[in-house]
């Protein structure tokens, strides 16, 4: 995620927006998350949802389509220590 990099657009200006790489990819779930209908048709059903104890994960954003045919999800693996 440290390679990110977000920008405004306005007026045919395009600005870098300038964050720390766990802002920025908070803010960026989160309105993804609010607005996943609009962008990609996609019904919002949970956000950090724990992939149980078998796995050890979690997925960061979970939704479904109207059509209920597909699931759209985004993983990271488990964090080792």
């Amino acid at each position: 995620m440290s390679d990110i990099k977000l920008f405004r657009i306005q007026n045919s200006i395009v600005q870098e927006l300038l964050g720390s790489a766990v802002v920025l990819e908070k803010s960026l779930q989160t309105l993804i998350e609010n607005n996943l209908e609009n962008l990609l048709g996609v019904r919002f059903l949970a956000s950090e949802y724990p992939t149980g104890s078998r796995h050890g994960g979690r997925i960061n954003t979970l939704g479904t389509r109207t059509d209920v045919r597909s699931l759209l999800n985004t993983n990271e693996p488990p964090m080792r220590m």
